[in-house]
């Protein structure tokens, strides 16, 4: 399967004192504001590092409902957060929380597919950093 995405940025000004919009080909994301102050100073508006991690997030999620799928498994939840560490002009960890709900699952199998699921996520392969895992089941 291919397929193509698309995502246009748009700055004005100053790195510091400028800002711009983010948009989506889908129009979810439609002009939304990011700047200086939403990245590093938690003002209103999104940032790359939080859009990196909701496209992390998502996608391992989804790598792991396949994953689950293959193996004779449903979810009936799977919550995923992901946490962005920015340190000295690099993203230099991200960590995956999983809290899943994953009827007839014994904890060892669903943390063997989380665990796959997080080497062969589209985003995960992007990504040059360390990925840390944590996975609860209930």
């Amino acid at each position: 399967m291919k397929f193509t995405r698309k995502a246009s940025a748009q700055w004005k000004g100053s790195g510091k004192d400028g800002k711009g919009t983010v948009t989506t080909a889908s129009n979810v994301l439609n002009k939304t504001p990011y700047s200086f102050h939403t990245r590093f100073e938690n003002a209103a508006g999104t940032n790359p590092e939080e859009l990196v991690g909701a496209a992390h997030a998502g996608c391992f999620a989804m790598q792991l409902s396949f994953l689950l799928n293959e193996s004779g498994f449903t979810a009936t939840t799977l919550d995923v957060s992901a946490t962005i560490t920015f340190e000295d002009g690099s993203i230099v960890l991200i960590v995956l929380n999983l809290e899943g709900h994953v009827p007839d699952i014994s904890e060892k199998e669903f943390v063997q597919i989380a665990t796959n699921a997080k080497e062969i996520c589209p985003i995960s392969k992007l990504l040059n950093t360390t990925i840390e895992l944590n996975v609860n089941l209930s």
